[in-house]
């Protein structure tokens, strides 16, 4: 760790340059006489029970927003919310909950959230979940270009003229039909306007201060909110920490390294029980053998659905959750063993198949990470970068980068990247696994760094993104004292308290169930992937 920190500290320093100040309009200063005015103008939702089996007492509303902040009598967008309301007498206020992405509902997170905490101190607090603007029961939610995402897709790896020119295709495309679509909203579908739907919601709830808890992207959003309004945060939880400083295209390029890493992390899980999958000893070996799989599926595509980029699509959740290896290592020696493709295209639709939501999630991931800060316009700049990287990382080198390609060619003007250096906070609670591919480790440190007064909670050894509430039972102990009574650990160097990883999930012919936890299982579902 104290490795990486070092490597860290560099970075920061040649990333720091490239920071503005908050917007101006979004550090005016507010006095407690102008808080109460918005808290009074506000319109309280409307609760209604939309309860499920598994999240029974769960309450849904919805609330008028502006679509432009700085315009506030002009057009009128709805943000989805959900509730679990508090039972207790001891009352503290709501608690926010974000799942990531961008483009990640959050209904679904409150009632996860308010049952897995324990019931004494879910009972002090209103869990709310929201859909962001545009996102899922959010009004309007956009829709760029149904079925982008529909196989077989042209391969990732641009080997030949051809074959980029099919994906840059796509991308233009992609990012024209966005703008065509929804010119009159793209410019403001972005991080900063979500941090205002945050206060909408704040003063509508009738709260002087929220509390937050969010998970990858949502750990972003939460800093923002936390910059832009710093007396309006009474306790903040940010889990699996988006880095700040490399906001969205480095950040995308320093997630390919780490994801190569999970992916071989799989392929020596795989190795220690080669009784059950037969595909060797070697981890190396066995790496060799899912690439072959992925050139034979580049020529013959298994089912007419799976070819080289549907299969990175179908292992990349691996990466995320590792509670999904024993699937992906059953379709593999099925597929290299038995020549039976079917145990993969089934894998690849319950893991990788892009539905509806799935569009919808895209467009928005798209639409605030092109929109947050400005990407390199000249596709060369994207060639060089991503096969350098290519060449130390394959997995998903290319996969990334067309996933956001889009944004060389997005319609909308970039903002300028959020300082979200803080030091007017309460205490501040994070957690960071050291093997996290979707946000690496270095993500934490920085912002650890950068919040004043923070305490950072590792898990050592764990590679999976979004790790409280997921059945350890060291870090929800953490994070239950912090929600009690804001309590945070005080330690010396990098992290402020360690916890042990849980361990890896045993082949399914082995055990009950593959993951190792029910809980982490049910979150990773919600956070889905790209976050």
């Amino acid at each position: 760790m104290r490795k990486r920190a070092a490597v860290l500290c560099g970075v920061a320093v040649v990333v720091a340059g490239t920071f503005t100040a908050v917007p101006a309009d979004a550090s005016a200063p507010r006095t407690a006489k102008t808080a109460q005015a918005e808290t009074a103008q506000a319109a309280k939702p409307t609760w209604k029970k939309c309860g499920t089996t598994d999240y029974p007492t769960l309450q849904c509303a919805s609330l008028k927003v502006p679509l432009n902040h700085a315009k506030p009598d002009g057009k009128q967008i709805t943000l989805a919310l959900s509730r679990v309301p508090h039972t207790a007498t001891k009352y503290q206020g709501p608690l926010l909950v974000n799942p990531g992405g961008p483009g990640g509902s959050g209904l679904t997170l409150a009632g996860f959230v308010a049952s897995s905490l324990p019931k004494a101190v879910a009972a002090q607090y209103d869990v709310i979940g929201f859909d962001p603007r545009g996102v899922g029961a959010s009004k309007p939610a956009l829709d760029c270009e149904p079925g982008y995402f529909d196989p077989v897709r042209p391969d990732s790896v641009p080997s030949t003229p051809a074959i980029e020119k099919a994906n840059l295709s796509r991308a233009k495309s992609f990012a024209a039909a966005c703008g065509k679509k929804y010119a009159s909203v793209l410019p403001y579908i972005d991080t900063i306007s979500a941090v205002r739907d945050m206060d909408s919601i704040r003063a509508a709830l009738g709260a002087k201060k929220i509390n937050y808890f969010g998970y990858s992207y949502g750990t972003y959003l939460g800093a923002v909110y936390a910059k832009l309004y710093p007396d309006r945060v009474r306790r903040l939880v940010l889990d699996s920490i988006v880095d700040p400083t490399g906001v969205w295209y480095d950040d995308n390029l320093g997630q390919d390294y780490a994801f190569n890493d999970r992916h071989r992390a799989l392929m020596a899980w795989i190795a220690k029980y080669d009784a059950t999958y037969k595909l060797g000893t070697d981890p190396e070996k066995i790496e060799a053998k899912w690439y072959a799989m992925r050139a034979a599926l580049a020529k013959k595509p298994a089912g007419g659905k799976v070819g080289a980029s549907e299969l990175e699509d179908t292992f990349m959740p691996g990466g995320y959750y590792n509670g999904y290896w024993p699937y992906l290592a059953e379709a593999f020696a099925a597929y290299v063993n038995d020549k039976n493709a079917d145990p993969l295209v089934e894998t690849y639709e319950n893991f990788a198949a892009v539905d509806a939501s799935g569009d919808n999630g895209y467009s928005i991931y798209t639409a605030v990470q092109c929109r947050d800060v400005s990407w390199p316009r000249d596709w060369n700049q994207w060639r060089k970068d991503n096969w350098a990287v290519y060449e130390k990382a394959p997995f998903m080198a290319w996969n990334n980068a067309w996933y956001n390609a889009p944004c060389a060619f997005w319609p909308t003007e970039a903002r300028k990247p959020v300082n979200i250096a803080n030091g007017k906070l309460p205490p501040v609670l994070l957690f960071q696994a050291t093997n996290d591919a979707a946000t690496p480790y270095e993500g934490g440190v920085t912002v650890h760094r950068l919040l004043a007064g923070s305490s950072l909670v590792v898990e050592d050894g764990g590679g999976n993104h979004g790790i409280t509430l997921s059945g350890n039972t060291c870090l929800d102990t953490y994070l239950s004292a912090y929600l009690t009574d804001g309590t945070v650990p005080r330690g010396h160097g990098e992290a402020d308290a360690v916890c042990e990883k849980l361990p890896d999930p045993k082949p399914l012919s082995t055990a009950k169930s593959a993951s190792p936890s029910a809980r982490g299982s049910a979150l990773h579902g919600m956070l889905g992937f790209r976050g």
